[in-house]
């Protein structure tokens, strides 16, 4: 069984769309309850962090983590255990938490079209707002008291850290390579998506080699969910993205597309994408864009993107065929097909 109606748009980003709309449709109902279990944990004596928890939550976004606990979490039982529903609560404080962290270290005043935290209460409240959603999760995951549980989320909080600090490190480095380039995005993103594909495998009863499954299908999808950011950070359509074309660039970040780039530019081009990376000069994105035009390096990108995405699909062939399974597997094909 297929998750959306076969009569979907010729244009593949559309289609793409329309199948992520079917895959929110089909969860609405479990995601309904997720919502209801933010709000309620949001709240707090102290007002500034009902006011920014209001302010992040109706931010909305894709709530993509959580999607993929209740996702992964129905592949085996018919109904989700409550547990399922407190883990992709928790799974959203953690990336939030780690938004509001990340808008402070890149100075950003602009996340899904509206102006971050820090631009509008200042860092200092953003950084403890954060923190308050990590202890947050962190008083959840002692509520479910499964101990594997809060391993697996106390292992994934510190790699997200750690990779948080590697980005920190390389933060105008031009000669980011490529094998660091994803060892920093399978630490700060894609760990993040495989925790989320685990837990919900976990609470659904799946063995563990099926649970280690979900876990792969998830790093492989965080992985082309990031390229599939960073080629858009030149492409993009800003209100769409809901930020600044050549923030990366901005923010001093040598991202995938910069990295193919120079590795096939002629020296002169090399020059003003190394240089443009040392600066976080955003006035030299329309040379930067040419330079990425005239190497192909989109399209190296995105041919990555695509083989990770395909790789998550082979990961789930040991699950039951359900519609479940199937929308997972139009996730991975969503990773790539966003922005074509």
């Amino acid at each position: 069984m297929d998750v959306i109606a076969p009569h979907v748009a010729a244009d593949p980003a559309a289609a793409a769309a329309q199948r992520f709309a079917a895959i929110v449709r089909l969860a609405a109902a479990d995601m309904a309850r997720v919502d209801a279990l933010i709000r309620h944990e949001l709240r707090s004596d102290v007002v500034l962090i009902n006011q920014i928890g209001d302010h992040i939550v109706g931010a909305g976004g894709k709530r993509l983590r959580p999607l993929l606990v209740l996702l992964s979490a129905r592949t085996n039982v018919e109904e989700p255990q409550t547990g399922a529903i407190a883990l992709a609560a928790i799974i959203e404080f953690i990336h939030t938490a780690t938004l509001l962290h990340d808008d402070v270290v890149d100075e950003s005043g602009l996340r899904r079209g509206r102006q971050t935290a820090n631009a509008l209460w200042g860092n200092a409240a953003s950084v403890l707002v954060g923190d308050f959603l990590y202890s947050r999760a962190f008083q959840m995951m002692v509520g479910l008291d499964r101990m594997t549980i809060m391993r697996v989320l106390a292992d994934t909080t510190n790699a997200i850290a750690e990779g948080e600090v590697l980005q920190l490190l390389h933060m105008g480095d031009p000669d980011l390579t490529e094998a660091r380039y994803f060892e920093v995005i399978r630490r700060k993103t894609a760990i993040l998506f495989a925790a989320a594909c685990r837990l919900g495998g976990l609470v659904a009863g799946l063995d563990d080699s099926r649970q280690d499954a979900l876990h792969r299908y998830g790093m492989a999808l965080g992985i082309a969910f990031q390229i599939a950011d960073d080629v858009l950070d030149y492409v993009g359509d800003a209100a769409a993205i809901g930020k600044n074309l050549g923030d990366d660039l901005a923010e001093g970040k040598t991202t995938l597309p910069l990295i193919i780039a120079q590795r096939r530019a002629g020296t002169a081009q090399v020059e003003v994408l190394r240089s443009a990376i040392r600066k976080g000069d955003r006035s030299a994105l329309p040379a930067v864009i040419a330079a990425i035009r005239d190497t192909d390096a989109l399209e190296g990108a995105i041919a990555q993107a695509r083989e990770h995405a395909a790789a998550a699909r082979r990961e789930l062939q040991s699950l039951s065929s359900s519609v479940w399974r199937n929308a997972l597997a139009d996730l991975a094909d969503y990773s790539v097909q966003r922005f074509l």
